[in-house]
């Protein structure tokens, strides 16, 4: 059995004062009541495993009200006096914490008063507005994401871990984390770099390098291959064309770095209007890869540029069977029949509807 000298007060002088506690409240529950207090299992067994959080600034009376709303607690009385007992009540700390089967008061209540938070488990998919993936990762954190996105359109914050605005989306690779609720802004950031440093560590890098572009210059052309095509079998094929394009000096006239030119995320078709946007992302003006990343690429985009496959294709077309796959051209004039084709299709689907 575990000893109550760690978990109240310090020392000999502690498990005195829980002994008269538990002595004094005799002519009433008894002792042995008392021990039961903090000994027995107190959580519903069919309302566990519960996710309790906490946030920053709020009392005893929150948790408590917490635990009941979502009936976690089965005995409130005894709760309430083992956390009174504990001085739990002046002690409460935010954060989030696994209930689970089987915990006395003693052991929930010791979990939460010394602040040993369970993590988070943060999941984000690829997303052109870094604004969003703000907003996303702060829905599950204890900041807003005003907080998180003022931080990453702060340059000289951001220069600090070698990133500016353009170019701190690469930091975030689509993938699960596990990180404490009450992370700063700041921490995850820097956790964020941390994991796109040990990401291209190593062999990586080396590819990176023997292609000729830096590891940010593979995120860049990778969340243009991502924006390309979902078919993650395809996306080294993508990625070849795109390489090709570089190696000949021709631009990459990628429809999404148009879309990202403009702003506008609400476009499914690129159109000459779009193509007159002047911006260092219009790839139809501009030759070479864009400033930075159009969006966070997922890990198979970023392996997709690193092992490219190595074909004579400049050119790639939706099929027009709308499988998702694109048809691919050595010339224009193959090129321009695959986009008639494609375009035909779309005629006929719209007059059907």
């Amino acid at each position: 059995m575990r000893s109550i000298l760690t978990l109240s007060l310090p020392g000999f002088v502690g498990k005195l004062k829980l002994i008269a506690a538990l002595i004094i409240i005799g002519g009433g529950v008894g002792a042995a009541g008392g021990w039961y207090s903090f000994y027995a299992p107190n959580v519903n067994p069919k309302a566990v495993p519960f996710d309790l959080i906490i946030p920053k600034g709020v009392g005893y009376d929150y948790v408590k009200d917490a635990l009941k709303k979502q009936q976690i607690i089965q005995n409130e009385g005894t709760f309430d006096f083992a956390a009174n007992l504990l001085k739990y009540p002046n002690l409460v700390k935010p954060g989030k914490y696994t209930i689970k089967k089987g915990m006395s008061n003693l052991t929930l209540l010791r979990k939460l008063r010394s602040g040993n938070q369970d993590p988070v488990e943060l999941r984000f998919g690829a997303h052109y507005d870094i604004r969003v993936l703000g907003r996303e990762v702060a829905q599950k954190l204890a900041f807003s994401e005003g907080e998180i996105n003022d931080l990453l359109a702060d340059n000289t914050y951001l220069g600090e871990i070698g990133m500016n605005s353009a170019t701190v989306a690469a930091i975030f690779i689509p993938n699960t984390y596990y990180v404490y609720y009450t992370a700063t802004p700041r921490e995850i950031i820097s956790r964020m770099k941390t994991e796109y440093d040990n990401f291209w560590e190593g062999k990586r890098s080396e590819k990176a390098k023997a292609m000729g572009l830096s590891p940010l210059e593979v995120v860049t052309l990778a969340s243009i291959v991502q924006a390309e095509t979902y078919m993650s079998d395809e996306r080294p094929r993508v990625a070849g064309v795109y390489i090709n394009r570089l190696k000949k000096g021709m631009p990459l006239q990628a429809d999404p770095t148009v879309i990202f030119a403009n702003q506008d995320f609400t476009i499914k078709r690129v159109l000459t209007k779009h193509l007159e946007k002047d911006s260092p992302y219009n790839t139809y003006k501009y030759k070479g890869l864009p400033p930075g990343p159009i969006n966070n690429p997922e890990i198979s985009a970023l392996d997709a540029v690193l092992n490219y496959e190595k074909h004579d294709y400049i050119y790639f077309c939706a099929k027009a069977d709308f499988s998702g796959y694109h048809n691919f051209a050595k010339t224009l004039t193959q090129h321009n029949a695959n986009a008639k084709a494609y375009h035909a299709a779309m005629n006929a689907r719209k007059k059907k509807k």
